[in-house]
């Protein structure tokens, strides 16, 4: 008996359970670093309400505020660069060098003496964090076979909700007896274990050999884990030329959309992350219970990346995008509205249910319409201009906080949904009016 793994593949069904499992291991090691990654994102902006309440480092709504956004410009830095040198020195290697200085730079907060230098950690911490993402969502794409990609894309982003999920119960845990500093030691230890084992299991990608010029490697690769050979390079290819892809003829106007979608998505993702406990301590719910919501609020976001997944290979992720950031706008408004507290987790499920996977189905939409030699280059570019609203969301929430307009911190991020319905529905108009820009 045959079992078909992939066009142009077909292996017996001991071969082909060895492939899976192969993939699967990939997949597995591509989570865990997103989990890592989710853990060192979602946690200072648990821990904030502590900091800033008890004067450590001199902290206040502001200057917590413009830390955020240097993290995230320290993303945006490191997503827009991470796709392009990866066809330089390869995926794996960037994946490593990520998680080594996201890591460090964690680390390094706990050390941090003054405000400036838990900041310049930050930054650098955001350098690393940004760069894995990109190159982790191509790698679930590409070692995922069949119409499952969309679903792939979903199950590699629930690790960065999974991580939201354990921030803050982090916090709770250990910030009282340990004090604020042992939450980013912690956070930076499951690092040393993983990168070992990252650097065993993560193979380099065939489409990333192809580029670099190892044909052969990129065959062995392609035949070991049961994937189709990768497409052969263009005739007079560069190692720029998967740049070049995004802008070509009527691809320009399709990426744009794509960046201005992702703008407003993680404007929501990082906005909402990291002033949801504090917007709603401001608000008048105790400290305890802000901080449960933030959970509560990541824990959608894990049930919402399998739901949208499965949703996106069925029925399309651009179709998926626009329905779930227009009931974005509806639950993330509603945050705002003062209701029981059993009702307020229930809207804080189904907001993360929505808000988290509408980007990740961003990505998705992104991955599916490219190749998979111009994938990486794709997705780091979209999530680094992306990145941009991920600078300004929580920039725009400390100012309104320290303006003691804490109330129009959902209408504000409610916006923002609207405005990606807007553009991805755009996008989707411009890929029915020239279909040959499609991969």
């Amino acid at each position: 008996m045959t079992t078909q793994l992939d066009p142009g593949t077909s292996l017996d069904g001991e071969a082909a359970r060895r492939t899976a499992r192969r993939r699967l291991a990939v997949v597995a090691v591509c989570w865990s670093l997103v989990f890592l990654d989710g853990i060192d994102t979602f946690v200072y902006g648990a821990v904030l309400p502590h900091m800033i309440g008890g004067g450590h480092l001199g902290l206040t709504d502001a200057t917590a505020g413009a830390i955020g956004s240097y993290t995230t410009f320290g993303m945006l830095i490191g997503t827009i660069l991470s796709g392009t040198s990866s066809n330089w020195i390869g995926r794996r290697r960037t994946v490593l060098a990520s998680v080594t200085v996201f890591a460090l730079a964690t680390l390094g907060c706990g050390f941090a003496p003054t405000a400036t230098t838990f900041g310049i950690f930050r930054l650098i911490c955001g350098f690393g964090l940004g760069a894995l993402l990109p190159i982790a969502i191509s790698y679930g794409m590409e070692f995922t076979t069949g119409p499952r990609k969309a679903l792939a894309t979903g199950v590699i982003m629930s690790a960065h909700q999974v991580g939201g999920v354990v921030a803050p119960l982090l916090v709770l845990a250990v910030v009282d007896p340990l004090g604020w500093q042992s939450v980013f030691f912690i956070s930076a230890l499951p690092a040393v274990v993983l990168l070992p084992v990252a650097f065993t299991l993560l193979p380099e990608p065939p489409a990333t050999l192809v580029t670099l010029g190892r044909r052969a490697d990129a065959d062995a690769v392609s035949e070991r884990y049961g994937l189709a050979p990768a497409a052969p390079r263009r005739a007079g290819a560069t190692r720029s030329e998967s740049l070049k892809a995004l802008f070509r003829r009527h691809q320009w106007a399709i990426t744009l959309c794509f960046w201005l979608t992702a703008f407003a998505g993680l404007m929501l993702v990082y906005g909402v992350g990291q002033w949801l406990p504090k917007i709603m301590g401001d608000l008048g719910y105790a400290t305890g219970d802000a901080l449960m919501f933030s959970s509560m609020l990541n824990l959608g976001g894990v049930v919402g990346m399998l739901v949208a997944g499965r949703l996106a290979d069925a029925f399309g992720p651009r179709r998926i995008v626009v329905i779930w950031f227009a009931l974005t706008a509806v639950f993330v408004f509603l945050l705002g509205v003062h209701m029981p507290v059993g009702a307020l987790y229930a809207v804080l499920f189904l907001a993360g249910l929505l808000l988290f996977s509408a980007q990740t189905m961003v990505y998705a939409t992104v991955g599916i319409h490219h190749t998979d030699a111009d994938r990486a280059t794709a997705l780091s570019w979209v999530s680094g201009m992306g990145r941009f609203g991920a600078v300004f969301g929580p920039m725009a929430g400390g100012l309104l906080l320290a303006a003691g307009r804490a109330d129009l911190g959902f209408a504000m991020f409610a916006a923002a949904a609207v405005f990606g319905v807007v553009m991805m529905t755009l996008a989707g108009v411009l890929i029915r009016r020239h279909p040959e820009t499609g991969a």
